[in-house]
């Protein structure tokens, strides 16, 4: 049986445990706030930009050129570029191993493609190298404070190969900030680009003028499309990180809470067990002297 000692210097390590875990939940909620008004802020532009581009994209597939557009061209996916936007940290409870599961089931619904990895994010980095994957691009220590800068230069390498057609498919997975208790896995396809995968499949398409000719527009709005995704997949999953964090830190906290008021309890009657035997074994000696 353990002694009293060393029930002591339990009860002391998880009460340093805890005042670490709590700690790490009022950092978390204080970036969560940041994070969270960067994903508000970025999203009206985001969506006005995906329904813009789903009638920029309507009007260009009626172009006589529309076919020479590698933009518009819809090919066999042999060829899978899939972007894994993961937290650079861990003691985020399962968030990563969702991302990362999410990745699995992805390349295995796609036995008959070849699908090459752009990993943005550390842990999903670090899971991917120990497996002899197809990396083509990782990107670490950006999530932190990520800007439209690291968004273009992920997107810089995925937008060539697609334009050179050394791919046949663009999809990002990330988590969406939902709210502090829910975070939701997103499985998008950037690339090729359609209305259905841009807009929702909207029932109305807006009829504009355009000055210039829609196909030269869309050349131009397209790159700057993906690069907005990209950034805007990279803030979701850090406030989804921010989130799922300070959510299993206040769980790691109340089980330590848990953990020493069992320890406390199971010590205070070792103590008192200690203290009854002592009595006795004095009571008894008096009692055989007299």
């Amino acid at each position: 049986m353990p002694s009293l000692i060393d029930f002591r210097r339990r009860i002391r390590s998880v009460k340093n445990t805890q005042q670490i875990t709590k700690a790490m939940k009022m950092v978390s909620a204080a970036k969560l706030r940041r994070a969270q008004e960067r994903v508000i802020a970025a999203r009206p532009y985001a969506s006005q930009m995906r329904e813009m581009l789903a009638n920029l994209t309507h009007a260009a597939q009626s172009d006589d050129n529309a076919f020479a557009s590698s933009w518009l061209a819809v090919r066999e996916p042999k060829n899978i570029d899939l972007i894994l936007v993961t937290s650079d940290k861990g003691l985020a409870g399962a968030f990563n191993s969702n991302l990362i599961k999410a990745s699995q089931r992805f390349i295995e619904e796609h036995p008959d493609a070849k699908v090459s990895l752009t990993l943005v994010g550390r842990k999903g980095r670090d899971f991917y190298k120990r497996r002899s994957a197809d990396i083509i691009g990782e990107y670490v220590n950006i999530l932190a404070k990520p800007t439209y800068a690291d968004a273009a230069t992920v997107a810089k390498d995925v937008i060539r190969r697609y334009r050179d057609g050394e791919t046949d498919a663009v999809y990002v997975i990330n988590n969406d900030f939902k709210s502090v208790m829910t975070q939701t896995l997103s499985v998008m396809q950037l690339l090729p680009v359609n209305l259905a995968t841009v807009a929702g499949a909207p029932t109305t398409v807006s009829d504009y003028i355009y000055e210039q000719s829609p196909l030269d527009m869309l050349e131009r709005l397209m790159p700057r499309y993906v690069e907005v995704a990209i950034f805007r997949s990279m803030l979701e999953t850090g406030a989804a990180e921010h989130a799922a964090r300070m959510t299993a830190m206040d769980k790691a906290s109340s089980n330590a809470k848990d953990v020493i008021e069992a320890l406390t309890l199971y010590m205070n009657r070792v103590r008192q067990a200690a203290i009854t035997k002592e009595i006795i074994e004095v009571v008894s000696g008096a009692a055989a002297a007299g």
